[in-house]
């Protein structure tokens, strides 16, 4: 039987997951009136929660003589590493780009990794059925971006014969005719499993050599190591070398399995050019290798894009530390870094002078608020800083900072207000255009740190309807400081529990964090000010009590909505002298000076 290694790509939300969830029914691999759930690749909770692809994740199936193992990667930049691991062990790229938005920034961050990589690419235009859609100039774009990787990349000799398929993932049909708005994947389907993408290209009769390229673990089996065979055969039973970055030994591999449909199975070996799931070995880490005992050779590591922001992680120190958590020791938070780090070669840690804090660098917020979500939901109680940039320091002893080209898809009426704010965080518009009658596309080149808070201003500014995408450009000097945000902090100057009356009577103050009956503490963030210092407030106010009563006052005294207080908001909103507080249950943001002495007002 023929085999195929084949990863989807695409930007975010561009309709990847919902594509193989379609390829598999009619792939034949689920049973008549089998109860199949939607998005069924994105299986992790958090997945689910925010309909985003957060890992990579490996599936198989079978069409005509051919086994398909199918590769789903994540589509924002912040998770870039999962493609990149993902595309060391495939043979071809099928590219999915909407029809109405075109190819957006991490379009081209795959594109580029794949042109680098020689693999074979395809292209499926998707959502054809929108009102919106665009198909001629899309496709223009996509050739524009094709000619524009190969000069940047200088594979001159690429070959640019690249098949374009049209269709719609959530209703099942894609075909070569742009025209077609009914049918089946039975056309794409056939092509996958054609001689366009290339058959693993390896040596079965040399000795057994596999790259390491992700983690997974089972209560049964312990740590799985996951990659695809380069050369040679494993069976189960055997002796395999491991070599990590600093030491190796000898293990026996005791289950060898591979992927089949979204299930993993046992066999007792395993060939050249198919993805495996080895275990054995508690140890062993992305990037490692792993081979026969009888020729001990490393296969070069993975090296990913470097972490371009760091935040300060340390266990919790305020007064309602210990209340709600479990897990609150140094110890205890290391343990989890060593795991994420492991997991995700595109994050790193490092421990700190003070052994109650460590540093996390990452791609990007999103990426730090989902590792933090995670933890948080094992019980963890801990504090996070605000996000900073990671700086580097060129032979002239001149600062340089890492910078983004970001992409705005918004509303005509809103490029006024972006263009203003996007100025004040020194960016610098470098394209303008419209998309469609009544939407407008604008690039910035803008520092990483300029963008470090501004996704929720962005949501405000376009009423919802904007979308906002970018990616690493690359290192350049400094462009000089930035606000990071103009409003002081509302701050609670004692412990108990907030009141109606209170709050009320503060409401001309600012914007308001907290509700009614919840615990706060001196130096707890309840609110942001209406002015640009920090204003201590008694939210804990009770109304006095007197024999003289207004019938119905205090039914009266309405309080205006919450903000949805979760890790992604408190991170935007934070200034550099406070904590994000995280609990199981809370997300809190406090001063880092808790006591009213010990800190100005004065910003």
């Amino acid at each position: 039987m023929k085999l195929k290694n084949i990863a989807i790509v695409a930007h975010v939300d561009h309709g990847k997951t919902t594509l193989i969830d379609e390829i598999f029914k009619q792939s034949g691999l689920y049973r008549d009136h089998q109860n199949i759930e939607e998005r069924v690749m994105d299986s992790g909770e958090l997945e689910k929660e925010r309909g985003i692809t957060i890992t990579a994740k490996n599936c198989a199936f079978h069409w005509n003589d051919c086994r398909i193992n199918l590769l789903d990667t994540p589509g924002h930049a912040d998770f870039g590493g999962e493609v990149e691991r993902s595309i060391m062990m495939v043979d071809g790229v099928v590219l999915l780009v909407d029809a109405a938005e075109g190819p957006l920034p991490q379009t081209r961050f795959v594109l580029t990794k794949a042109v680098e990589a020689g693999l074979k690419i395809a292209v499926v235009i998707n959502k054809v059925d929108r009102d919106d859609q665009r198909i001629e100039e899309v496709e223009t774009e996509i050739e524009d971006l094709f000619l524009e990787i190969i000069d940047l990349t200088g594979k001159s000799d690429y070959d640019l014969d690249i098949p374009i398929f049209y269709g719609s993932g959530r209703d099942g049909y894609i075909s070569k005719d742009s025209k077609l708005r009914s049918g089946n994947l039975h056309p794409f389907l056939d092509f996958l499993s054609s001689d366009f993408f290339p058959s693993p290209q390896v040596d079965e009769k040399a000795e057994f050599q596999l790259l390491v390229t992700n983690l997974s673990y089972s209560n049964y089996l312990g740590t799985l190591a996951i990659g695809r065979i380069t050369r040679g055969s494993v069976k189960v039973n055997e002796q395999a070398h491991w070599i990590g970055a600093e030491k190796s030994q000898n293990f026996k591999v005791s289950s060898v399995q591979v992927f089949e449909g979204l299930d993993q199975v046992n066999v007792q070996e395993a060939f050249a050019g198919e993805i495996v799931i080895l275990s054995g070995l508690d140890h062993v880490n992305i990037g490692d290798t792993i081979c026969s005992i009888q020729q001990k050779e490393a296969l070069p590591r993975i090296e990913v894009d470097p972490p371009t922001v760091s935040v300060s992680v340390s266990v919790n120190t305020s007064p309602l530390a210990g209340k709600e958590g479990e897990y609150l020791t140094s110890r205890k938070l290391e343990d989890f870094l060593k795991i994420a780090v492991r997991k995700n070669v595109s994050l790193q840690y490092t421990a700190t002078d003070d052994p109650k804090v460590f540093n996390l660098k990452a791609r990007g917020e999103l990426q730090i608020a989902i590792v933090f979500e995670e933890i948080r939901r094992q019980g963890y109680e801990l504090m996070i800083s605000r996000p900073s940039v990671i700086t580097q320091t060129d032979e002239n002893g001149q600062e340089l900072e890492p910078f983004e080209r970001v992409v705005l898809d918004i509303p005509s009426e809103s490029t006024g207000v972006i263009t203003e704010k996007l100025a004040q965080r020194k960016g610098k518009m470098e394209a303008m255009q419209k998309v469609g009658s009544d939407r407008t596309r604008m690039e910035f080149t803008i520092p990483s740190r300029g963008l470090i808070g501004y996704r929720s201003t962005f949501l405000t500014d376009t009423k919802g309807q904007g979308l906002i995408s970018s990616y690493f450009v690359g290192y350049l000097p400094s462009a000089g400081k930035i606000v990071s945000r103009v409003n002081g902090a509302l701050i609670a100057d004692r412990a108990g529990k907030t009141t109606l009356y209170a709050l009320y009577h503060l409401l001309s103050s600012g914007r308001q964090f907290v509700g009614v009956g919840e615990q706060v503490y001196e130096g707890m963030v309840v609110g942001e000010s209406s002015r640009s210092n920090d204003l201590n407030l008694n939210v804990c106010r009770e109304k006095h009590v007197s024999s003289v009563r207004t019938a119905g006052k205090d039914e009266n005294m309405v309080l205006p909505s919450l903000p949805e207080r979760n890790l992604e908001w408190a991170l935007d909103w934070i200034d550099d002298d406070e904590w994000v507080e995280v609990t199981p249950q809370n997300i809190r943001i406090r001063k880092k000076a808790l006591a009213a002495n010990q800190r100005s007002v004065v910003r």
